[in-house]
């Protein structure tokens, strides 16, 4: 009996883990450049029931049964954001729809062969540096620059150029305007700014790979060769003066949170039920 009390707790946490999942996004609704997440549960390993018992016992299976669901993973969604005008000059987005010889990515970013071989649509980021020196990759354009002239993100890391060293910029950010391909140029001849400084976009081969670390910065925890520079000629842009806002979808969040706190108040009741089962065995089929 003990083992369906075990089945509904385990499916309580493991609605609890999802129900967390959607409140995260939506907390950042408004968050630049945020990416959703979803959770991912499994079922526990399955039992096989055989019939047994009585002089002759019939042979084969009756079935599985499942003892349990837990929470495996939460999966990013990293589809494109929608873009939103600031009329900053500071505020950056990125526009990333790279292309893997001719194949036709789902929504998710996903594409699946005849074979069954899965490809993952490479993604596009800013790149920036943190106080250790180590290298991190956001899609938050919302940039500002400090006394120096160095242009940081909104939590302080230095955004990083093409040569790998700090963008600095003294001319007034008014006169300075960014082509698609993130060079740096004067808002009035077009001309390179001294040094011909360029943002440095890094096109990440499996974006499954990234670790998010907080305030829309992922690490890379892949194979090095999973990370280039994004190449002329592919469909990566740059937009000054808009920012991509997240791609996190309200309504479908609301509808899951709602499903998540149902399924929990289902499992609740379950306890419930069993709580109130042993109690009678103990206290009165035990007095018997």
């Amino acid at each position: 009996m003990l083992r369906g009390l075990y089945t509904a707790a385990a499916g309580m946490i493991a609605e609890q883990r999802r129900h967390d999942t959607v409140t995260n996004n939506v907390a950042n609704l408004n968050t630049p450049g945020y990416k959703g997440t979803s959770s991912v549960n499994r079922a526990f390993p399955e039992m096989l029931l055989s019939a047994m018992g009585g002089a002759n016992p019939p042979s084969g299976t009756i079935g599985k049964l499942n003892t349990g669901v837990f929470a495996e993973e939460n999966l990013m969604n990293l589809g494109q954001g929608d873009m939103v005008e600031t009329a900053r000059s500071q505020d950056m987005a990125l526009v990333s729809d790279i292309l893997v010889n001719g194949r036709t990515f789902d929504a998710s970013g996903k594409f699946v062969a005849a074979n069954g071989e899965v490809t993952y649509q490479p993604q596009a980021f800013f790149t920036v540096r943190n106080g250790d020196g180590e290298q991190r990759y956001t899609r938050d354009g919302s940039f500002r620059t400090i006394a120096d002239g160095t242009l940081v993100t909104a939590d302080g890391m230095q955004v990083l150029g093409s040569d790998g060293q700090p963008i600095r910029v003294t001319a007034s950010w008014d006169n300075v305007a960014v082509t698609a391909d993130g060079r740096l140029v004067d808002n009035q001849t077009q001309q390179p700014l001294d040094g011909d400084p360029q943002l440095m976009l890094t096109e990440v081969v499996n974006p499954n790979l990234l670790v998010r670390e907080g305030d829309g910065k992922f690490r890379y925890a892949g194979d090095p060769g999973g990370i280039r520079l994004v190449q002329q000629g592919e469909r990566v842009e740059i937009r000054q003066g808009f920012l991509e806002r997240s791609n996190v979808d309200a309504s479908q969040s609301m509808v899951d949170m709602m499903s998540a706190l149902r399924a929990y108040e289902a499992n609740q009741k379950i306890v419930q039920y069993y709580d109130r089962s042993l109690d009678k065995a103990v206290n009165e089929v035990g007095k018997v």
